[in-house]
């Protein structure tokens, strides 16, 4: 079993900056990328950022938000973190950690994800 544990999120003001973390935890995987997506009310999960986890570590930025995010991973945690900097009402959403793992045991992989994290954006 695989479990994605978010942190971070909360209320923060407009022009402010956030750090989201979201560690995996399980037995007899490996990680292929983890990232965050996002989801609005009323609106469709939509990608922020993806790392793969080898050593080129590519990223997939989503439109919405690139030039304020920064994602990054430490492999040896399991781990991924977002940065996001100039914050707007728009960035309000419950964020998710995802990842693409490979179970072992299984020999297949598939995507995993996070309970989710609220993140409002709000004076």
């Amino acid at each position: 079993q695989v479990q994605l544990v978010e942190s971070g999120g909360g209320l923060v003001q407009p022009g402010g900056s956030l750090r989201l973390s979201c560690t995996a935890s399980g037995s007899f995987f490996t990680m292929n990328s983890m990232g965050w997506y996002r989801q609005a009310p009323g609106k469709q999960r939509e990608l922020v950022a993806t790392i793969t986890t080898d050593p080129e570590g590519r990223v997939n930025t989503g439109d919405s938000v690139k030039g304020r995010s920064t994602i990054s991973r430490d492999n040896g945690e399991n781990t991924v973190y977002l940065k996001m900097n100039g914050l707007k009402p728009e960035d309000t959403a419950v964020y998710y950690c995802y990842a693409d793992i490979h179970i072992t045991e299984l020999g297949s992989s598939d995507d995993y994800w996070g309970q989710g994290t609220q993140v409002t954006v709000s004076s």
